[in-house]
């Protein structure tokens, strides 16, 4: 279980990882960009470990296009996040980034579909009053 202070401070990096990408000046490696437009992503959560060295956050392209590219592009340029981090958190020591992408969406979108299910809907529905 996470700690107030955790939760607080990755939220905190959430916003700061926010304000960088939505400020557009990240130096996106040559590769990444070739492959197209850069996609607009989102961080939807930064999980902090409890000494608040490492942090890892989740990351969602729009739309889930180039998901593995993004994180792998993130993860490449991650020293620039750190800085960009320790420069707008008031941390002693700035956490260790690592992306990951978030599997999330895909979980609920399954859990859906489960509920769904012709096999599963009947056994949730109500019994009927006699």
């Amino acid at each position: 279980m996470r700690t107030q202070r955790q939760l607080r401070v990755g939220e905190a990096i959430r916003h700061a990882l926010a304000d960088v990408l939505q400020r557009g000046d990240v130096p996106w490696h040559k590769g990444f960009m070739a492959g197209g437009d850069i996609p607009f992503i989102t961080i939807t959560e930064v999980q902090v470990s409890p000494d608040l060295k490492n942090a890892s956050a989740f990351v969602m392209p729009l739309g889930g296009v180039r998901l593995q590219d993004s994180v792998k592009a993130m993860n490449d340029i991650v020293k620039f996040f750190r800085h960009e981090v320790a420069k707008a958190v008031d941390l002693r020591y700035a956490p260790m980034l690592h992306f990951v992408p978030d599997n999330s969406f895909d979980y609920a979108t399954k859990i859906e579909r489960i509920l769904h299910d012709p096999a599963v809907a009947k056994d949730l529905k109500a019994p009927e009053e006699e």
